[in-house]
């Protein structure tokens, strides 16, 4: 084969080996070997050239099919890497070389799992927002306005939190913080919003009363159960509640499996007597006369003690579910003494009427005081009684006392003892008390304390002990009975406020249990929503029942004369003619004005 074919079939091969490496973009190696291939074309021609062109050829095809396999693997791979670049979104980690590539696929890796965990903590706030607007929608005590408003701000925290966890630079660290914060406030204000509701559920609708009916023997006695007086024989009367008492023998058969002996007597004085000459070994009788042997018989709770007891509940008819309270409207505060059930019938030591005139915003206090000698409609037979004694047969007897006391109509109740007392003065923060004398109150009120001429602030044990002090006060009961009006004032003048209202909720957690009212859950939500809206101010004027003291026969307790108070009739008179007053819309003179 001559040269010049040679020649021929050496530039053929090497412009193949262009255009392949052309096609595979290696460009550089190419300029390189065209450079060669110059070169070699300068080369003389004769046989030694020739031969050493041969051999440089021979040179250069190997070091260009050396290029070719380094550059094709190098370009092959850069391609691959180029191609997955291209696919990336700018910036991920993958798209760096080496150090640098690593900490950015950390970096990326915790961004993305911050985000995720603030995503959850949104998500949970979420929840419990959407929860807390359906409590306090159940719960229905604010006003539209305040509810909507509580909405928005929820509505602006989540949304706030949820930015902050796309759009900040960092970890969001701050956010996810406020999430935690506000999502553990809304769960415990999930949760004493239902407390509060079902507190509120038992405080109102009140629609029984209970009797305590009790075994009585004396102190020294041996007995200490039922079972221990098996062979007893027990002294009872029929004439009060004795239905009460069979019910209550009949219980005591059962429980000791035999029929009791009883002897019956014509009255609780003859019982107690017979228990303390020793003729019945014990008697059996309502709990709730325990205060008038007290009367009778000095010391008798120290030198008895109670083996036995038996509750029975009997239904209270409820009227007042249908009274709109947007108008006049009025409620019987009875205060009994006793620490114990709320529905147990005792005693009223306090009758205090609230008459409500809503449109006006006024109020009238009018004070009974409790040994008021007066009828108890449907129980005593026109025979009189203390007014005190009237709770023994319920709180719809001392309603209907009252109501005939002073020819008017009262729709609601509402029954507190010591201790639902002593709890609300404490929830509301203690109470400022305008006292019209200086004096200490003595052993009996529970607590020896100095009262001052003026305003007191008192907590709930004060304020106890300042209602119940009638032995150091000029006037007595009287005065007693103008002293918890006192107290009655500073509590609803606490209450009215806006920052009470809206803590209405612990309020009425704290006492429930203690205190008892046949207003209905709605009604007391609507009178708080109507408040809180409005938030007027009220006018208050207290009045009080005055009377003689004197000693008569009482109808719960025939055994001797005790100690009652006459009527005086110009006061009852004047009790109602502000009664029809403030029902007419007038206005009252002589009142305190809430701030």
């Amino acid at each position: 084969m001559s040269q010049r074919d040679e020649r021929q079939r050496e530039e053929y091969r090497k412009n193949q080996q262009r255009k392949k490496r052309r096609a595979t973009g290696t460009g550089s190696s190419g300029e390189g070997s065209r450079r060669r291939t110059s070169s070699s074309n300068t080369t003389p021609k004769s046989s030694g050239s020739r031969s050493g062109s041969a051999s440089r050829s021979g040179a250069s095809g190997r070091t260009g099919s050396g290029s070719r396999n380094g550059s094709a693997s190098r370009n092959g791979s850069g391609a691959r890497s180029s191609a997955s670049r291209s696919t990336r979104p700018q910036g991920h980690p993958n798209s760096q070389r080496g150090g640098k590539g690593s900490k950015a696929s950390k970096a990326y890796r915790k961004n993305r799992i911050s985000r995720n965990v603030g995503l959850v903590l949104t998500g949970i706030q979420a929840v419990a927002s959407v929860a807390a607007m359906v409590v306090l929608k159940i719960l229905n005590m604010l006003p539209m306005t305040y509810y909507a408003i509580i909405g928005v701000l929820l509505f602006l925290f989540c949304g706030i939190i949820l930015a902050s966890q796309f759009f900040s630079k960092k970890n969001a660290i701050a956010g996810k913080i406020l999430s935690v914060i506000i999502t553990l406030l809304l769960i415990l204000g999930c949760y004493f919003g239902i407390k509060g509701i079902l507190a509120l559920d038992k405080v109102t609708g009140g629609d029984y009363k209970l009797d305590k009916v009790v075994v009585a023997v004396m102190a020294d006695d041996k007995a200490e159960k039922l079972k221990d007086a098996k062979d007893y024989t027990f002294g009872v009367q029929y004439k009060m509640k004795g239905e009460q008492i069979e019910e209550t023998v009949d219980a005591m058969n059962k429980e000791l499996g035999t029929d009791v002996k009883t002897v019956e007597y014509n009255s609780l004085a003859e019982q107690a007597q017979a228990l303390h000459d020793g003729e019945v070994d014990a008697i059996v009788y309502n709990e709730g006369y325990t205060g008038i042997l007290e009367e009778a018989f000095e010391g008798y709770s120290d030198n008895t003690k109670v083996i036995y007891s038996h509750d029975i509940k009997s239904e209270v008819k409820n009227e007042s579910k249908d009274v709109n309270v947007n108008d006049c409207f009025s409620v019987y505060i009875s205060g009994i003494d006793v620490y114990g059930a709320i529905e147990t019938n005792s005693r009223s030591d306090v009758n205090i009427i609230a008459e409500v005139n809503p449109t006006t915003h006024q109020i009238l206090l009018v004070t009974t005081p409790r040994d008021y000698y007066v009828e108890i409609p449907g129980i005593s037979g026109g025979q009189k009684d203390k007014l005190t004694h009237a709770g023994i047969y319920g709180v719809d007897a001392s309603m209907s006392t009252l109501e005939q006391l002073y020819d008017t109509n009262l729709d609601f109740y509402a029954r507190v003892n010591f201790t639902s007392l002593i709890d609300i003065v404490d929830a509301l923060g203690g109470v400022d008390v305008d006292s019209e004398y200086a004096f200490t109150t003595s052993n009996d009120s529970g607590l020896v304390m100095n009262v001052v001429q003026g305003t007191n602030h008192f907590n709930g044990k004060q304020a106890l002990a300042f209602s119940r002090e009638r032995q150091n006060v000029p006037g007595g009961d009287n005065q007693r009975g103008k002293d918890q009006q006192a107290v009655l004032t500073a509590m609803i003048k606490k209450m009215v406020s806006p920052a009470i209202l809206t803590g209405a909720n612990g309020i009425i957690t704290s006492v429930s249990g203690n205190v008892d009212t046949n207003m209905s859950m709605e009604q007391i939500q609507k009178l708080i929503k109507t408040q809180l809206a409005d938030a007027p101010k009220w006018s208050i004027k207290s009045m009080a029942a005055e009377g003689t003291g004197d000693n008569q026969m009482c109808y719960s307790y025939s055994g001797k004369a005790l100690y009652v108070m006459q009527p005086n009739q110009e006061s009852v008179d004047a009790i109602k003619a502000a009664i029809d007053a403030l029902e007419a819309g007038k206005t009252l003179d002589d009142v305190v004005t809430t701030e």
